[in-house]
């Protein structure tokens, strides 16, 4: 039998993970009371084999009875039956966003600002999170990848790290993306904006690529580039970062960041280490 405890901050996106836990085979209980999860399973290992996957919300709307969880955890530890935990987190100022856009309030705001509610939350989760098998930043996470990070941990069974990769191409005149953890400049490039005939093509154009790719200082920066964030990712891991950014800029971000971040994009593909996605900001504009 396999049980999840599904936590994590509120405007995460819990409720949406128990549904496609539910798709994907799960048995799932949301807010179950604290005092009940022990029993819940005992009765789960009685259950009979056609129920064999149970998920448990559990967030800060159990109130202060959140904290008897610490000691269930540990008697579970000592039994040798411990749930495996699934926390889904994001960054504060998304989650203040995704409260404004539904305008609900947060469960532990209690009429203050959203920021007030969500770093007492973050308070009262600490210990669950430092607990947790799994974390998924859904920042950036449309809820389609979502679903994928879900099937690669519980109907995949891949081996999970708690990285999420985004390579994002950008133009510099349009601003350095605010979320970005490393920003690589590769206006050194000739610019293709120039060549008749290729202005109005992308870098997802092979056209595009071809006029790139064919000066030699674009190999040498995607090899220097593709080494050092190959040396730095077991690092962010092992610290314990969940999202990284890796932002790749030209004048425009039509066509040079664009073709740099596919090269870079497809060569840490061949790594299962961590999950990865490209997003190309500023390629329609201009």
């Amino acid at each position: 039998m396999k049980l999840v405890i599904l936590t994590g901050m509120s405007g995460a996106g819990k409720s949406t993970a128990l549904k496609m836990m539910e798709d994907i085979g799960f048995y799932c209980v949301d807010n179950l009371p604290i005092p009940l999860v022990e029993t819940f399973i005992d009765l789960s290992e009685t259950s009979g084999e056609e129920l064999q996957k149970f998920a448990v919300g559990i967030d800060v709307r159990s109130g202060s009875s959140l904290s008897r969880l610490h000691g269930i955890l540990e008697r579970l530890e000592e039994k040798e039956w411990t749930p495996e935990i699934l926390f889904l987190d994001a960054e504060d100022s998304v989650l203040v966003k995704r409260y404004k856009e539904t305008r609900r309030n947060h469960p532990l705001s209690a009429g203050k600002r959203v920021e007030a509610g969500i770093l007492a939350e973050r308070e009262r989760l600490m210990f669950l999170r430092k607990k947790a098998d799994y974390i998924i930043d859904t920042s950036r996470l449309l809820t389609r990848e979502l679903r994928l990070e879900l099937e690669k941990i519980f109907v995949s069974q891949q081996d999970y790290k708690n990285l999420f990769i985004t390579i994002l191409s950008f133009g510099f005149k349009y601003g350095i993306p605010a979320d970005s953890d490393l920003v690589f400049d590769v206006r050194f490039l000739p610019n293709p904006y120039y060549v008749e005939g290729l202005r109005a093509k992308s870098g997802n154009d092979k056209e595009i690529q071809d006029y790139v790719l064919q000066f030699e200082e674009a190999h040498v920066f995607l090899t220097k580039l593709t080494d050092m964030v190959n040396f730095l990712i077991p690092k962010y891991i092992a610290e314990g970062k969940n999202q990284l950014v890796i932002s790749i800029g030209c004048t425009g971000g039509k066509h040079r960041s664009v073709t740099l971040a596919n090269e870079l994009y497809q060569c840490l593909c061949r790594k299962k280490e961590y999950g990865l996605k490209i997003e190309h900001r500023d390629i329609e504009k201009g």
